[in-house]
């Protein structure tokens, strides 16, 4: 599995949907996907499966806010 697909079936863990996996595109903050709980533990399970340091400081929901924003986020800090 791609570093890309990893990515999306973590958040599809962590929003219990799939729909993150059929829309990569979609806002997961203004589809209610993903709160600020979800996102500490996106952040923590980044951490554990791939070894990358998020700071909260550096989450910035406009940029953060789609599944595929997020694997070239984490793509671009590996």
């Amino acid at each position: 599995m791609d570093f890309k697909n990893e990515v999306i079936s973590l958040l599809a863990e962590i929003c219990q949907d799939d729909v993150v996996k059929e829309n990569p595109d979609i806002d997961l903050f203004d589809a209610g996907l993903l709160d600020s709980f979800g996102t500490v533990e996106l952040l923590v399970q980044i951490e554990e499966r791939f070894d990358i340091l998020v700071p909260i400081t550096e989450f910035d929901r406009d940029v953060w806010n789609t599944p595929n924003n997020i694997a070239i986020q984490l793509a671009d800090m590996k």
